[in-house]
Protein backbone atom coordinates (compact mmCIF):
# COMPACT_ATOMS: atom_id res chain seq x y z
CA UNK A 1 0.00 0.00 0.00
CA UNK A 2 1.37 3.59 -0.94
CA UNK A 3 0.58 5.19 2.14
CA UNK A 4 -1.10 8.99 1.79
CA UNK A 5 1.58 10.68 4.24
CA UNK A 6 5.07 9.28 5.28
CA UNK A 7 7.25 11.96 7.81
CA UNK A 8 9.98 12.85 6.13
CA UNK A 9 13.45 13.13 8.32
CA UNK A 10 16.32 14.87 7.51
CA UNK A 11 18.32 12.33 9.81
CA UNK A 12 19.54 15.42 11.87
CA UNK A 13 16.54 15.15 14.21
CA UNK A 14 17.79 13.27 16.52
CA UNK A 15 21.26 14.63 16.99
CA UNK A 16 19.75 18.28 18.28
CA UNK A 17 17.20 16.32 20.64
CA UNK A 18 20.45 14.64 22.19
CA UNK A 19 22.16 17.92 22.53
CA UNK A 20 18.87 19.85 24.12
CA UNK A 21 18.77 16.25 26.55
CA UNK A 22 22.76 17.53 27.16
CA UNK A 23 22.36 21.16 27.64
CA UNK A 24 19.94 20.07 30.51
CA UNK A 25 17.44 22.02 28.65
CA UNK A 26 14.15 20.32 28.22
CA UNK A 27 11.40 22.54 29.33
CA UNK A 28 10.35 25.09 26.45
CA UNK A 29 11.53 28.91 25.53
CA UNK A 30 15.57 27.80 25.53
CA UNK A 31 17.77 27.82 22.88
CA UNK A 32 16.34 25.43 20.10
CA UNK A 33 13.19 27.66 20.80
CA UNK A 34 15.03 30.89 20.17
CA UNK A 35 17.02 29.63 16.65
CA UNK A 36 13.35 28.67 15.43
CA UNK A 37 12.07 31.88 15.89
CA UNK A 38 14.56 33.85 14.60
CA UNK A 39 14.59 31.55 12.20
CA UNK A 40 11.34 32.89 10.81
CA UNK A 41 11.45 36.29 11.69
CA UNK A 42 14.87 36.74 9.72
CA UNK A 43 13.94 34.64 6.71
CA UNK A 44 10.01 35.45 6.31
CA UNK A 45 9.93 39.31 8.15
CA UNK A 46 7.62 38.53 10.53
CA UNK A 47 7.96 41.10 13.63
CA UNK A 48 7.58 38.42 16.30
CA UNK A 49 7.15 34.78 16.21
CA UNK A 50 6.59 32.23 19.10
CA UNK A 51 6.55 28.18 18.70
CA UNK A 52 3.35 26.67 19.94
CA UNK A 53 2.19 23.29 20.76
CA UNK A 54 -0.02 23.10 18.02
CA UNK A 55 -1.61 25.25 14.66
CA UNK A 56 -4.74 24.64 17.15
CA UNK A 57 -2.73 26.93 20.15
CA UNK A 58 -1.33 29.58 17.96
CA UNK A 59 -4.99 30.37 16.68
CA UNK A 60 -6.74 30.25 20.14
CA UNK A 61 -3.73 32.69 21.14
CA UNK A 62 -4.83 34.91 18.40
CA UNK A 63 -8.49 34.91 19.42
CA UNK A 64 -7.30 35.82 22.54
CA UNK A 65 -5.06 38.50 21.28
CA UNK A 66 -8.02 40.19 20.12
CA UNK A 67 -9.98 39.67 23.13
CA UNK A 68 -13.13 38.06 21.26
CA UNK A 69 -15.88 37.52 23.34
CA UNK A 70 -19.48 36.89 22.78
CA UNK A 71 -20.59 40.42 21.05
CA UNK A 72 -18.45 39.82 18.57
CA UNK A 73 -19.06 38.13 15.18
CA UNK A 74 -15.75 36.08 13.19
CA UNK A 75 -16.04 35.91 9.35
CA UNK A 76 -14.24 32.54 8.46
CA UNK A 77 -14.40 30.08 5.78
CA UNK A 78 -16.83 26.65 5.61
CA UNK A 79 -14.02 24.60 4.43
CA UNK A 80 -11.66 24.69 6.93
CA UNK A 81 -10.45 22.08 9.58
CA UNK A 82 -12.16 22.71 13.06
CA UNK A 83 -9.56 24.25 14.59
CA UNK A 84 -10.24 28.08 12.76
CA UNK A 85 -13.11 27.67 14.10
CA UNK A 86 -12.71 26.45 17.55
CA UNK A 87 -10.90 29.32 18.42
CA UNK A 88 -12.89 31.93 18.28
CA UNK A 89 -15.95 29.28 19.12
CA UNK A 90 -14.13 28.93 23.03
CA UNK A 91 -13.96 33.15 23.36
CA UNK A 92 -18.00 32.59 22.71
CA UNK A 93 -17.70 34.64 19.54
CA UNK A 94 -20.14 34.12 16.80
CA UNK A 95 -18.88 32.42 13.57
CA UNK A 96 -20.05 33.74 10.17
CA UNK A 97 -19.27 31.21 7.54
CA UNK A 98 -18.40 32.45 3.70
CA UNK A 99 -18.06 30.09 0.64
CA UNK A 100 -15.05 28.98 -1.24
CA UNK A 101 -13.95 30.02 -5.07
CA UNK A 102 -15.68 28.67 -8.06
CA UNK A 103 -11.76 27.68 -8.88
CA UNK A 104 -10.16 26.80 -6.00
CA UNK A 105 -11.11 25.77 -1.72
CA UNK A 106 -9.78 29.32 -0.64
CA UNK A 107 -12.42 31.69 0.84
CA UNK A 108 -14.02 33.99 -1.91
CA UNK A 109 -13.26 37.43 -1.16
CA UNK A 110 -15.90 38.46 -3.04
CA UNK A 111 -18.43 37.24 -0.65
CA UNK A 112 -16.96 38.11 2.27
CA UNK A 113 -18.06 42.20 2.44
CA UNK A 114 -21.86 40.99 2.40
CA UNK A 115 -21.17 38.85 5.66
CA UNK A 116 -19.55 41.80 7.90
CA UNK A 117 -21.87 43.89 10.00
CA UNK A 118 -21.52 45.87 12.94
CA UNK A 119 -20.59 43.38 15.16
CA UNK A 120 -17.98 42.00 13.15
CA UNK A 121 -14.20 41.61 14.77
CA UNK A 122 -12.17 39.62 12.43
CA UNK A 123 -12.02 37.88 9.27
CA UNK A 124 -10.09 34.33 9.54
CA UNK A 125 -8.78 33.15 6.40
CA UNK A 126 -7.16 30.25 5.22
CA UNK A 127 -4.57 29.63 2.58
CA UNK A 128 -5.28 26.30 1.77
CA UNK A 129 -2.68 23.44 0.28
CA UNK A 130 -0.53 26.98 0.53
CA UNK A 131 -2.31 28.25 -2.37
CA UNK A 132 -2.83 32.51 -1.14
CA UNK A 133 -6.10 34.11 -1.04
CA UNK A 134 -7.25 36.82 -2.23
CA UNK A 135 -5.30 38.99 0.56
CA UNK A 136 -4.97 42.30 -1.66
CA UNK A 137 -8.81 42.21 -1.33
CA UNK A 138 -9.29 40.85 2.24
CA UNK A 139 -6.68 43.38 3.25
CA UNK A 140 -8.74 46.82 1.74
CA UNK A 141 -11.84 45.44 3.29
CA UNK A 142 -10.61 44.65 6.92
CA UNK A 143 -9.02 48.88 6.23
CA UNK A 144 -12.17 49.94 5.42
CA UNK A 145 -14.27 48.63 8.20
CA UNK A 146 -11.75 48.80 10.66
CA UNK A 147 -11.10 44.82 11.15
CA UNK A 148 -8.51 42.25 11.92
CA UNK A 149 -7.20 39.96 9.31
CA UNK A 150 -5.69 36.39 10.79
CA UNK A 151 -4.18 34.16 8.22
CA UNK A 152 -4.62 30.19 9.02
CA UNK A 153 -1.42 29.52 7.49
CA UNK A 154 -1.16 26.26 8.79
CA UNK A 155 -0.70 24.67 5.03
CA UNK A 156 1.78 27.48 3.63
CA UNK A 157 4.83 27.52 5.08
CA UNK A 158 7.01 29.38 2.27
CA UNK A 159 4.50 30.24 0.06
CA UNK A 160 3.69 33.90 -0.99
CA UNK A 161 1.19 36.39 -1.85
CA UNK A 162 3.36 38.22 -4.57
CA UNK A 163 6.22 38.84 -3.55
CA UNK A 164 4.92 38.82 0.21
CA UNK A 165 5.36 35.50 2.47
CA UNK A 166 2.05 34.11 3.72
CA UNK A 167 1.55 34.93 7.60
CA UNK A 168 3.22 38.34 7.30
CA UNK A 169 0.25 40.02 5.51
CA UNK A 170 -2.56 39.91 8.35
CA UNK A 171 -2.14 41.13 11.84
CA UNK A 172 -2.13 37.42 13.49
CA UNK A 173 -0.84 34.50 11.72
CA UNK A 174 -0.87 30.82 13.14
CA UNK A 175 1.27 27.68 11.25
CA UNK A 176 1.66 24.41 11.87
CA UNK A 177 4.23 21.56 11.96
CA UNK A 178 2.03 18.29 12.31
CA UNK A 179 3.50 15.85 10.81
CA UNK A 180 1.74 15.94 7.59
CA UNK A 181 2.73 19.45 6.87
CA UNK A 182 6.16 20.65 4.81
CA UNK A 183 8.03 21.01 7.48
CA UNK A 184 7.58 19.06 10.97
CA UNK A 185 7.93 18.58 14.75
CA UNK A 186 5.09 15.86 14.96
CA UNK A 187 2.77 18.44 16.57
CA UNK A 188 3.50 21.88 16.62
CA UNK A 189 2.91 25.55 15.57
CA UNK A 190 3.81 29.37 15.80
CA UNK A 191 1.83 32.28 16.18
CA UNK A 192 3.34 35.51 13.95
CA UNK A 193 2.65 38.72 14.81
CA UNK A 194 3.06 41.69 12.54
CA UNK A 195 1.16 44.32 14.52
CA UNK A 196 3.37 45.29 17.08
CA UNK A 197 0.42 46.33 19.72
CA UNK A 198 0.17 42.36 20.16
CA UNK A 199 4.05 41.51 20.66
CA UNK A 200 4.07 42.46 24.39
CA UNK A 201 0.87 40.98 25.43
CA UNK A 202 1.66 37.93 22.68
CA UNK A 203 4.72 36.56 25.37
CA UNK A 204 2.42 37.23 28.56
CA UNK A 205 -0.31 34.56 27.15
CA UNK A 206 2.15 32.43 25.78
CA UNK A 207 4.02 31.68 29.25
CA UNK A 208 0.42 31.28 31.03
CA UNK A 209 0.08 34.62 31.72
CA UNK A 210 2.87 35.29 33.71
CA UNK A 211 5.83 37.87 32.53
CA UNK A 212 8.13 34.65 32.80
CA UNK A 213 10.20 35.66 29.58
CA UNK A 214 10.90 39.13 30.41
CA UNK A 215 12.48 37.80 33.99
CA UNK A 216 14.86 35.54 31.95
CA UNK A 217 15.85 38.41 29.77
CA UNK A 218 16.80 40.40 33.35
CA UNK A 219 14.19 42.98 32.96
CA UNK A 220 12.46 41.75 36.16
CA UNK A 221 13.92 40.20 38.98
CA UNK A 222 10.76 38.29 39.57
CA UNK A 223 7.37 37.64 37.40
CA UNK A 224 4.10 37.44 38.20
CA UNK A 225 0.74 36.69 37.22
CA UNK A 226 -0.25 39.33 34.64
CA UNK A 227 -2.82 38.51 32.42
CA UNK A 228 -4.69 35.46 31.19
CA UNK A 229 -3.10 32.85 29.48
CA UNK A 230 -1.95 28.72 29.04
CA UNK A 231 1.18 26.57 28.36
CA UNK A 232 1.55 27.32 24.93
CA UNK A 233 4.72 26.60 24.26
CA UNK A 234 6.38 23.37 23.48
CA UNK A 235 9.27 21.71 25.08
CA UNK A 236 13.57 21.71 23.78
CA UNK A 237 12.44 18.67 22.22
CA UNK A 238 9.59 19.56 19.82
CA UNK A 239 11.77 22.78 18.85
CA UNK A 240 15.29 20.58 18.67
CA UNK A 241 12.99 18.09 15.91
CA UNK A 242 12.05 21.27 14.05
CA UNK A 243 15.60 23.37 13.59
CA UNK A 244 16.89 19.76 12.23
CA UNK A 245 13.94 19.88 9.39
CA UNK A 246 14.32 24.30 8.99
CA UNK A 247 18.12 23.16 7.83
CA UNK A 248 16.94 21.56 4.86
CA UNK A 249 14.06 23.96 4.00
CA UNK A 250 14.42 24.18 0.98
CA UNK A 251 15.83 21.18 -0.16
CA UNK A 252 12.32 19.58 1.45
CA UNK A 253 10.49 22.34 -0.70
CA UNK A 254 12.26 21.39 -4.29
CA UNK A 255 11.97 17.75 -4.01
CA UNK A 256 7.45 18.17 -2.83
CA UNK A 257 7.72 20.26 -6.27
CA UNK A 258 8.87 18.20 -8.20
CA UNK A 259 6.55 15.59 -7.04
CA UNK A 260 3.53 18.21 -7.21
CA UNK A 261 4.96 19.21 -10.90
CA UNK A 262 4.75 15.56 -12.51
CA UNK A 263 1.18 14.86 -10.92
CA UNK A 264 -0.02 17.97 -12.37
CA UNK A 265 1.80 17.54 -16.00
CA UNK A 266 1.03 14.03 -16.14
CA UNK A 267 -2.65 14.78 -14.91
CA UNK A 268 -3.32 18.06 -17.36
CA UNK A 269 -4.95 15.68 -20.15
CA UNK A 270 -8.21 14.74 -18.04
CA UNK A 271 -8.67 18.80 -17.32
CA UNK A 272 -8.56 19.35 -21.03
CA UNK A 273 -10.58 16.54 -21.89
CA UNK A 274 -12.95 17.60 -19.09
CA UNK A 275 -12.69 14.65 -16.63
CA UNK A 276 -11.34 16.10 -13.59
CA UNK A 277 -10.54 19.27 -11.86
CA UNK A 278 -6.96 19.74 -10.86
CA UNK A 279 -5.11 22.97 -8.38
CA UNK A 280 -5.57 26.27 -9.77
CA UNK A 281 -3.21 28.76 -8.49
CA UNK A 282 -4.00 32.71 -8.92
CA UNK A 283 -1.66 34.91 -10.85
CA UNK A 284 -0.90 35.81 -7.14
CA UNK A 285 0.03 32.94 -5.77
CA UNK A 286 2.92 30.94 -5.15
CA UNK A 287 3.32 26.96 -4.84
CA UNK A 288 5.35 25.53 -2.12
CA UNK A 289 3.06 21.54 -2.99
CA UNK A 290 2.08 21.26 0.72
CA UNK A 291 -0.80 18.86 -0.83
CA UNK A 292 -2.03 17.82 -3.94
CA UNK A 293 -5.37 17.34 -5.09
CA UNK A 294 -7.44 16.39 -7.63
CA UNK A 295 -11.65 17.33 -7.66
CA UNK A 296 -14.30 15.14 -9.63
CA UNK A 297 -17.45 16.21 -11.33
CA UNK A 298 -19.67 14.46 -8.85
CA UNK A 299 -19.44 12.55 -5.64
CA UNK A 300 -20.22 9.27 -7.31
CA UNK A 301 -16.91 9.71 -9.33
CA UNK A 302 -15.04 10.50 -6.12
CA UNK A 303 -16.26 7.47 -4.35
CA UNK A 304 -15.32 5.38 -7.40
CA UNK A 305 -11.88 7.06 -7.66
CA UNK A 306 -11.41 6.22 -4.04
CA UNK A 307 -12.46 2.90 -4.58
CA UNK A 308 -10.48 2.46 -7.40
CA UNK A 309 -7.21 3.49 -6.02
CA UNK A 310 -7.94 1.64 -3.63
CA UNK A 311 -7.92 -1.78 -5.56
CA UNK A 312 -4.30 -0.35 -6.70
CA UNK A 313 -2.96 -0.64 -3.15
CA UNK A 314 -3.05 3.79 -3.55
CA UNK A 315 -4.39 5.75 -0.14
CA UNK A 316 -5.75 8.30 -1.53
CA UNK A 317 -8.33 10.60 1.07
CA UNK A 318 -10.75 13.50 1.03
CA UNK A 319 -10.60 16.60 3.32
CA UNK A 320 -12.64 18.75 4.77
CA UNK A 321 -16.47 18.84 5.36
CA UNK A 322 -18.66 21.92 5.39
CA UNK A 323 -18.65 23.26 8.77
CA UNK A 324 -21.35 25.15 8.34
CA UNK A 325 -23.44 22.19 8.28
CA UNK A 326 -21.73 20.56 11.20
CA UNK A 327 -23.53 19.06 13.82
CA UNK A 328 -21.93 21.28 16.30
CA UNK A 329 -22.95 24.12 14.30
CA UNK A 330 -26.55 23.24 13.29
CA UNK A 331 -27.35 22.66 17.02
CA UNK A 332 -25.78 25.74 18.15
CA UNK A 333 -26.93 28.22 15.49
CA UNK A 334 -29.74 26.14 13.37
CA UNK A 335 -29.54 25.38 9.46
CA UNK A 336 -27.00 27.96 7.89
CA UNK A 337 -27.32 29.40 4.38
CA UNK A 338 -26.21 27.34 2.06
CA UNK A 339 -22.69 27.60 0.81
CA UNK A 340 -22.48 25.48 -2.79
CA UNK A 341 -18.72 25.59 -3.92
CA UNK A 342 -17.75 24.64 -0.27
CA UNK A 343 -19.95 21.95 -0.66
CA UNK A 344 -18.85 20.70 -4.18
CA UNK A 345 -15.12 20.63 -2.93
CA UNK A 346 -16.44 18.54 0.70
CA UNK A 347 -17.90 15.83 -1.69
CA UNK A 348 -15.83 16.01 -4.18
CA UNK A 349 -12.15 16.69 -3.49
CA UNK A 350 -8.98 13.66 -3.41
CA UNK A 351 -5.44 14.43 -1.72
CA UNK A 352 -3.01 12.08 -3.74
CA UNK A 353 0.46 11.02 -2.03
CA UNK A 354 3.10 13.26 -1.32
CA UNK A 355 5.90 13.42 0.16
CA UNK A 356 9.77 13.71 -0.29
CA UNK A 357 10.47 9.80 -0.03
CA UNK A 358 7.65 8.81 -2.10
CA UNK A 359 9.52 6.98 -5.30
CA UNK A 360 9.18 8.04 -8.61
CA UNK A 361 7.92 4.62 -9.22
CA UNK A 362 5.13 5.27 -6.67
CA UNK A 363 4.39 8.38 -8.38
CA UNK A 364 3.97 6.91 -11.85
CA UNK A 365 1.59 4.23 -10.33
CA UNK A 366 -0.64 6.63 -8.78
CA UNK A 367 -0.72 8.18 -12.15
CA UNK A 368 -1.12 5.13 -13.98
CA UNK A 369 -3.98 4.17 -11.83
CA UNK A 370 -6.14 7.99 -12.06
CA UNK A 371 -5.41 7.62 -15.55
CA UNK A 372 -6.99 3.87 -16.03
CA UNK A 373 -10.36 5.23 -14.21
CA UNK A 374 -11.30 7.57 -17.11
Amino acid sequence: MIKFNKPYLTGREGVFIQEAIENNRLSGNGPFTAKCQNFFEQRYGFKKTLLTQSCTSALEMAALLMECGPEDEIIIPSYTFVSTANAFALRGSKLVFADSNPYNPNIDAEKIEPLITSKTKAIVIVHYAGISCDMGKIMELAKAYNLFVIEDAAQGVDSFYRERPLGSIGHLAAFSFHETKNIISGEGGMLAINDEKFVKRAEILWEKGTNRSAFFRGEVDKYNWIDVGSSFLPSELTAAFLWAQLQELDEIQSMRKVIWNFYFESLLPLTQKGKLILPVLPEFASNNAHLFYVVTKSHEQYLALVAHLKANEIQAVFHYLSLHKSPYIVNKYGVQPELPMSDFFGSNLLRLPLYPSLTHNQQQKIVRSVLSFF
